[in-house]
């Protein structure tokens, strides 16, 4: 089997924290290359006075959530674990595909409403989502900056959601999560780099989702991490161009709404 089936379940939970902390780190390395700050979504100025929480706080915060995340995860593994030890057979490539796209809709589907939920309720608002948008300029290690409450219910039972929906078998599942954190993580990211591949074949991107932190678009661009359809489909999808901006760099700016 190569890696056996604990091992599977194991590398499902903490290979996708990796990856976000790698990814990330690659980002807080592009930050310090002087050069690219012509591709800031915002100003390094925007940056440091819009954002009110520190780093450190992020990092914290970060942390607290990914601790569910294992939790729940090696929960649901025990759960529904295979007694016998051999592990569950990978299914043939065009069934796993099938699986990575349904883990994506129902990812994407199950975000949208709560997502957007958590914006229409004003107590949830203020208690609970809120703290992630004290981010008003995004960057890479603050995707999962929330609320532990937040995370759970977004991104842990999202996920978990995500793969019993889909069936996919443990080993799948490390690929499927570890994708999933990539792309939060450059959703983001507070860049708009050319050659970026997610960027290019995502309408969900740094941009679209910019637009969502701003007050300008706080009842729009609800849809993460995957598609805009739910946003296009229920008239919460915020159209913008990507501008430059005066003085230097790029700006994600909204069009106007009929």
């Amino acid at each position: 089997m190569g890696i056996g089936a604990a091992s599977d379940e194991l590398l499902g939970t903490f290979v996708p924290i990796a990856v976000y902390w790698l990814y990330s780190g690659l980002y807080v390395a592009l930050d310090g290359v002087g050069r690219l700050d012509g591709y800031r979504l915002h100003t390094r100025e925007e940056a440091a006075t819009k954002n009110v929480v520190s780093k450190a706080a992020v990092v914290r915060g970060v942390l607290v959530q990914q601790a569910f995340q294992v939790a729940v995860s090696l929960t649901l593994f025990a759960v529904i674990g295979d007694e016998s030890g051999t592990g569950q057979k990978q299914p043939p490539a065009l069934v796993i595909v099938l699986q990575f796209i349904t883990a994506m809709v129902v990812m994407d589907t199950w975000q949208y409403f709560m997502h957007r939920y958590m914006h229409i309720n004003k107590f949830l608002y203020k208690h609970i989502h809120s703290k992630h948008h004290t981010l008003v300029v995004p960057y890479s290690f603050g995707a999962l900056y929330n609320h532990p409450l937040e995370g759970l219910i977004l991104d842990t039972i999202g996920g978990a959601l995500s793969f019993l929906v889909s069936g996919m078998t443990p080993r799948t599942s490390i690929f499927f999560f570890s994708f999933a954190t990539i792309k939060t993580v450059d959703d983001h990211c507070g860049l708009w780099l050319p050659g970026n591949i997610l960027q290019a074949l995502f309408s969900n991107n740094s941009a679209y989702h910019d637009i969502h932190h701003q007050l300008y678009g706080n009842k729009y661009n609800f849809s993460q991490p995957f598609f805009v359809m739910w946003d296009k489909i229920l008239g919460t999808y915020m159209p913008y161009s990507i501008e430059q901006r005066k003085g230097g760099g790029v700006e994600s700016r909204p069009a106007k709404l009929d």
